[in-house]
């Protein structure tokens, strides 16, 4: 089995990238849908959240109100601390138990956002970076994401540098390219996956 670690900046396409590896057969462990179902109604993990922030972080229907949430966390980081506290470890060992279970020669990519952010480089067998210029982050995330340009940039300053991406990756996938470019770039990545998987 091989342990790849995906990552990339906000609107660098990086859930693109995930999707034509499981096109080629990935098992892909997605660190963000992960979070959600680990605090989803009637989990420990949401009883925990309601416990650490108090009943007005659910929505009517019982669930998170994950806005409400993020207002209180992200503009106290004492309180973001307590949160990933909570949602770390019970999102580490879902992925575990995942990548445990898929099958020997696997190629098993874990999407994780805030991979170089978290100092978790050292926990895969290869790093693969999604990598595009700034310019283009903020182009996407306000063209197709509808923010504003003040709200992207912040967004992209509260994640690491590319330099600091890079600087953790084994393959970088250079996504300022047209689709068919970057299928092709992503064939030849999945091919020395697959290399190495056999030979791990």
């Amino acid at each position: 089995m091989l342990s790849v670690g995906l990552t990339g900046g906000i609107g660098a396409g990086k859930s693109e990238v995930s999707r034509l590896l499981v096109e080629h057969g990935a098992v892909l462990i997605d660190a963000d849908r992960i979070a959600r179902e680990v605090v989803a109604p009637g989990t420990p993990g949401l009883a925990a959240v309601v416990e650490a922030f108090g009943p007005d972080v659910l929505a009517g229907d019982g669930s998170l109100d994950r806005p409400k949430l993020g207002s209180i966390v992200f503009a106290d980081p004492d309180k973001l601390a307590v949160l990933n506290s909570i949602v770390h470890p019970l999102v580490g060992a879902r992925s575990r138990e995942l990548e445990e279970s898929a099958a020997e020669d696997a190629v098993v990519v874990h999407d994780v956002p805030l991979l170089a952010e978290n100092g978790l480089a050292p926990l895969y067998d290869l790093v693969i970076v999604v990598d595009v210029a700034p310019e283009t982050q903020l182009d996407r995330l306000v063209r197709l994401r509808g923010m504003t340009e003040e709200d992207a940039r912040a967004r992209m300053a509260a994640q690491a540098t590319r330099e600091k991406r890079r600087e953790i990756a084994d393959v970088v996938i250079d996504n300022d390219v047209p689709l068919e470019e970057l299928r092709q770039r992503v064939d030849q990545v999945w091919d020395d996956l697959v290399r190495r998987a056999r030979s791990a």
